[in-house]
């Protein structure tokens, strides 16, 4: 259970309660949840997941890729084509789920993961290409 407020007597009275009827533990400030980085300063709170996007990078050996400028190609024609050459349907799953799970805090990445999405049960190799230009 995560407890935030601003009203420390509040939050303190709670956390006393709940004590009470649960075992507990105080891990301090919250940093890091569900894979996602959490810095909060003066100007807000920010979300990242830098670590979890470096180690998919080093995982799939794209860590000094080139980066791609836009994530998908403009006009992009992804569709399931009669005598395509089939992917690896179990990487471009996993691939295209951890990608989904990313968008949480990539917004600009959202469309194409959207777009890449749609093939999970027949990808191509242009499909496997479009998700690893996502992922440059």
């Amino acid at each position: 259970m995560v407890l935030t407020g601003d009203d420390i007597d509040e939050r303190m009275s709670l956390e006393h309660k709940l004590a009470t009827e649960f075992e507990m533990k105080d891990l301090g400030p919250l940093q890091y949840f569900l894979g996602i980085e959490i810095a909060i300063s003066q100007d807000g709170i920010f979300l990242t997941q830098r670590k979890y996007t470096l180690n998919l990078l080093s995982e799939i050996g794209m860590l000094a890729c080139k980066p791609a400028e836009i994530p998908i190609e403009m006009n992009h024609t992804l569709e399931i084509y009669p005598n395509q050459v089939e992917a690896d349907i179990r990487r471009y799953q996993r691939l295209v789920g951890r990608l989904i799970y990313l968008s949480h805090t990539r917004p600009d990445i959202a469309y194409a993961v959207g777009i890449v999405s749609r093939f999970m049960h027949s990808p191509s190799e242009d499909h496997m290409k479009a998700v690893y230009r996502i992922l440059r």
